[in-house]
This record gives C-alpha cells, sequence and structure tokens, in this order.
C-alpha cells in the first residue's frame, strides 16, 4: 500500500521517559533533600506501583476513588492531568510537601526523554521521501520542547495533542485533525503507536495501524526501523 504520511504516538512509540527511580532521585537532588538508598528505592517502588510518572507504568491497582474522575479524564485538559499524577504521587509519603508538583514538573523537561535510537533515522528518512509526519499524543502538557531539544522537531509537520483539543484517543477526531494538518486523507495515512486500544482507533477513520513495543530504548533499538518498508497493518 502507498502511504503519503505517517502519524506517531510520543510516548513508548518515539520516545521514552526516564525510570521512576531516576526521576525520584533527581527531583530529590534538585530539591535538597536526601533519602537513604534503601528508603529512595523503597519510594520509588511505591511511585511506580502507583502509575505516578505520566509516560511511565499505569497503576498496579485501583486508582483511589476520589481521583477517578480525574484520573479517566486525565487527557482531556492540563489541569486534569496535573491533578491526576500529583494526586496518585501523593499516596507515597515523601518529606516534603513541595515535591510532588516538582516531581510532576520534572516529566515535563526534555531532559526526562529519550527518542529511541532509530527515531531520528526513521522520522528523517520519511520526510526525505516527502511522506508528512504528525505526532497524535494522549497528553496533558506540551511536548513540542522535547521534540526542539532532542532535535527531531524539524521533521514533524503536525501535533496533535489531546489537552489541546479536549479529546483523547482512540476518539477519531484527533486522528482526523492529524490528517487535516498534514493534508492528507486518512485511507493514506499510517499510525504507529504502542497503545492498541488508544492507537488502534485511526482504523475508524480508515487508517492503516502499526504497532510497537513499549519497551526501554536498549531494549528496542530497532523497532521503528519497520515503518521504512510501510509495514502492514497488524
Amino acid at each position: 500500500m502507498t502511504f503519503k504520511g505517517v502519524l506517531f504516538d510520543f510516548s513508548g512509540t518515539l520516545f521514552r521517559v526516564e525510570d521512576t527511580e531516576s526521576w525520584l532521585r533527581a527531583v530529590l537532588a534538585e530539591s535538597g533533600h536526601t533519602l537513604p538508598e534503601p528508603e529512595l528505592a523503597e519510594k520509588a517502588r511505591a511511585l511506580h506501583e502507583a502509575g505516578a510518572l505520566a509516560g511511565g507504568a499505569r497503576p498496579a491497582g485501583p486508582v483511589p476513588g476520589h481521583l477517578l474522575a480525574a484520573w479517566e479524564a486525565r487527557d482531556h485538559s492540563a489541569e486534569q492531568h496535573r491533578a491526576a499524577f500529583t494526586g496518585v504521587s501523593r499516596q507515597v509519603p515523601l518529606p516534603d510537601p513541595a515535591l510532588y508538583e516538582a516531581l510532576y514538573d520534572r516529566h515535563m523537561r526534555p531532559a526526562a526523554w529519550t527518542p529511541y535510537p532509530d527515531a531520528a533515522e526513521v522520522l528523517g528518512e520519511l520526510r526525505e521521501r516527502g511522506l508528512a509526519v504528525g505526532v497524535v499524543s494522549n497528553i496533558g502538557w506540551d511536548l513540542r520542547p522535547v521534540f526542539r531539544e532532542h532535535g527531531l522537531d524539524a521533521y514533524v509537520g503536525t501535533y496533535v495533542l489531546s489537552y489541546e483539543h479536549g479529546v483523547q484517543k482512540p476518539d477519531p477526531r484527533l486522528f482526523a485533525t492529524a490528517c487535516a494538518g498534514l493534508g492528507i486523507a486518512p485511507r493514506d495515512t499510517l499510525m504507529v503507536g504502542d497503545e492498541r486500544r488508544a492507537d488502534g482507533g485511526a482504523a475508524a477513520l480508515g487508517c492503516a495501524v502499526h504497532f510497537v513495543d513499549h519497551l526501554p530504548t536498549a531494549a528496542r533499538p530497532d523497532g521503528l526501523r519497520p515503518v521504512l518498508g510501510l509495514v502492514d497493518t497488524d
């Protein structure tokens, strides 16, 4: 099949967020707090299980009832996103209440994100071939600085971020907005992502869909490279 454009998810597809221990360690260091190593490791484990790091693991258990509404609609707005993630992080006791907001702020920094090893190669090759490239993400903050800092922004023709539109994937309106932004029809578009339900919503619009595994960057050095062959739909 011939495509005119490719849409990519962000987290787990083009970029991977730092691990929870590195995240917590960086914020503690910046704030001047220290914890004994065993306690730091235990706090990081508890934050991981709570699903406190956006882009990281999902909660291992049920989200507390008072946070459920914000959690289910967390990607609809910046306010709900912050409320959801700082809310679940507060389930883990930390030495300073200000650390919860600092943890949230840290995850939005370009330093917290690493592109997959083949991301620049794949995006660059697609643009050299004349294919339009877009990013469609369920997110509550502006990821454009992450792309700029890591040198990938020049390859992206449009960003469609859920919090800027008040809807989240798999709602086909996000994919339709991205296709319109690139000036291509859905039937001429390939969507690449790591979540079958969310990213698979593009199929309802007529896009082809290809899935990659959400793995650490070292464990997925060339997971995007098959896209250069414009892979068949899974």
